[in-house]
C-alpha cells in the first residue's frame, strides 16, 4: 500500500485543533430560534391583551400626570405591570378596574413571567441536560458495535447486523462529517463526529468496551491506522475491516483485524458469477442480504447434534468451525460433531431467526 506523504499529512493534521463531539439520537424537536420567536410572540400577545383590557376600562384608572389614561398609557401600564416594576404613577381606582387586575391582569402577569423565565431556564439548563444524558449513555454502554465510516459500506453493514436483532441503541457511528452523523442519528444510532485515527475520538465512542468494531473507511491507509488504534484500545473486540485493494488485506490483518473484506474484489466476483450463472448470482445476493429469503448464519452445536455428521443435521450445514479452523461440510477431518464446534448453516428466514447468531435461542433436548 502506498503511504507516501502520509507522515507529512499526519503532522499537518496534528497541528490543527481537533474538534469532536458526541451526538445522540433524539426526537425531532422545533428549532431553537423558532421556539424563542414563538415564545416572544406569546409574550407580546399577553402584553397587547393586557393593554387592551386597561384601555377598555380606562375610566377606572388614574394617571398622576394628567388624570386620564390613553392608549399609550395603557401599553405603558401593561408593560410595567407585567414586568412587576410597578412605578405607581398609573393606578386602578374603580372597583371594576381593581377586579380586572385581580382576576385577569394578575394571571396574565404570571403567564408572562412563566414564558420569559421558562425560556431562560431552558437555555441555561440545555447544556447540563445534554451532559447528563451523555454521561448516562456512557455508563450504560457495554458490548456495543462501533461502526467507523457511515458511507455505503458502513450503512449496509449496520443494516445487516441490525437485521439479526441488534438494537440501534447498541450501535455507535464514528464519522468526520457532521451531516453523516446526523443521518445516523435519524436512524436511531448514536454518533461521534471526529477523526477515527485519533484515540481520543474512539474513546468518545467507548471503543474500549465495544464487542465488535466495523471499519468501513473510504481510504485503505486510513483503515490501517484506525485498525491499529482500535486494537491498541481494545484487545478482545472482533474487528472487521473493508479495503479496496487486495494487496492491502494482509496489512490490515497484521494491524489487528480479525477479518478483512476486499470490497472491489468481492463485487467483481459477484459480477462474474452473475454473468456465468445469473441464478447463482441471485442466490448469493440473497444469502448476503440479511432478513429475507435465505440467510447464512453461524451457531453452536446443540446436545442432540453431538456425534452426528454434518449431513445428518436438520439445517443445511456449509462449514464446521473447530477451534481456529473452518472445515468444509465434506471434510473427513470433521468426523462426528463435537459440542465445542460451531456450524455455519443456510436457513430460511422466519420470525424466530431474527436474532443475533451468537444469542440465537436453541431448541432444548
Amino acid at each position: 500500500m502506498k503511504l507516501a506523504g502520509h507522515d507529512a499529512m499526519a503532522r499537518q493534521a496534528d497541528e490543527k485543533t481537533t474538534t469532536y463531539r458526541v451526538k445522540l439520537p433524539r426526537r425531532i424537536v422545533e428549532r431553537p430560534l423558532r421556539q424563542v420567536a414563538r415564545r416572544v410572540l406569546m409574550a407580546l400577545a399577553v402584553l397587547v391583551l393586557t393593554a387592551l383590557l386597561v384601555w377598555l376600562d380606562h375610566d377606572g384608572y388614574n394617571d398622576n400626570s394628567d388624570g386620564r389614561v390613553d392608549l399609550l398609557d395603557a401599553f405603558y401600564y401593561a408593560t410595567v405591570t407585567l414586568s412587576t416594576t410597578g412605578y405607581g404613577d398609573i393606578t386602578p381606582v374603580s372597583d371594576g378596574a381593581r377586579l380586572t387586575n385581580i382576576f385577569l391582569i394578575t394571571p396574565l402577569r404570571v403567564l408572562f413571567l412563566i414564558i420569559l423565565v421558562g425560556t431562560t431556564l431552558e437555555v441555561l439548563t440545555e447544556r447540563t441536560r445534554e451532559e447528563w444524558r451523555l454521561n448516562r449513555w456512557r455508563s450504560n454502554l457495554r458490548d456495543h458495535t462501533v461502526v467507523i465510516g457511515f458511507g455505503t459500506k458502513g450503512r449496509s453493514a449496520v443494516e445487516t447486523v441490525c437485521a439479526t436483532g441488534l438494537k440501534p441503541e447498541q450501535v455507535v457511528v464514528v464519522d468526520p462529517s457532521g451531516k453523516v452523523v446526523e443521518a445516523a442519528n435519524s436512524l436511531g444510532y448514536a454518533g461521534v463526529v471526529g477523526d477515527a485515527t485519533r484515540s481520543d475520538v474512539l474513546l468518545r465512542a467507548e471503543v474500549q468496551r465495544a464487542r465488535k468494531i466495523i471499519i468501513a473507511t473510504q481510504r485503505d491507509d486510513t483503515a490501517v491506522l484506525v485498525t491499529l488504534t482500535a486494537r491498541q484500545l481494545n484487545r478482545s473486540a472482533k474487528i472487521v475491516a473493508a479495503v479496496r485493494e487486495e494487496e492491502n488485506a494482509q496489512l490490515l490483518r497484521q494491524s489487528g483485524a480479525d477479518a478483512v473484506i476486499t470490497s472491489a474484489s468481492a463485487a467483481g466476483r459477484l459480477l462474474g458469477m452473475s454473468v456465468l450463472s445469473p441464478h447463482a448470482g441471485m442466490v448469493m445476493e440473497d444469502l448476503i442480504q440479511k432478513g429475507s429469503g435465505l440467510d447464512l448464519i453461524e451457531r453452536p452445536v446443540i446436545k442432540s447434534e453431538v456425534g452426528l455428521k454434518p449431513k445428518e443435521v436438520d439445517d443445511l450445514v456449509v462449514s464446521v468451525v473447530r477451534g481456529h479452523r473452518v472445515l468444509g461440510y465434506d471434510d473427513k477431518a470433521i468426523g462426528a460433531l463435537q459440542l465445542t464446534d460451531r456450524l455455519i448453516t443456510i436457513v430460511r428466514v422466519t420470525p424466530t431467526t431474527q436474532v443475533a447468531p451468537d444469542t440465537k435461542p436453541l431448541p432444548q433436548d
